[in-house]
């Protein structure tokens, strides 16, 4: 299973499924990361937390653990 957090920067991936339960997976959802959806890798912090990618024509900033719950192709 691959996560966002594993996509290396300049990838574009497609969301495949979204794990987590309750108000973390619709904070994700509010954020635009839903099924289907193209996502592209733009940077990532030195430390390696937050991720940033465009996503939705937009560019979004999400953190090491919510990106672990949004496994991509």
């Amino acid at each position: 299973m691959k996560t966002l957090r594993d996509a290396k920067i300049g990838d574009t991936v497609k969301v495949v499924k979204l794990h987590g339960e309750g108000a973390v997976k619709r904070r994700i959802m509010d954020m635009g990361l839903t099924k289907g959806t193209e996502v592209f890798i733009r940077k990532v912090a030195p430390l390696g937390d937050p991720v940033e990618v465009n996503v939705r024509g937009y560019e979004l900033s999400i953190r090491k653990a919510d990106a672990e719950m949004v496994e991509v192709q």
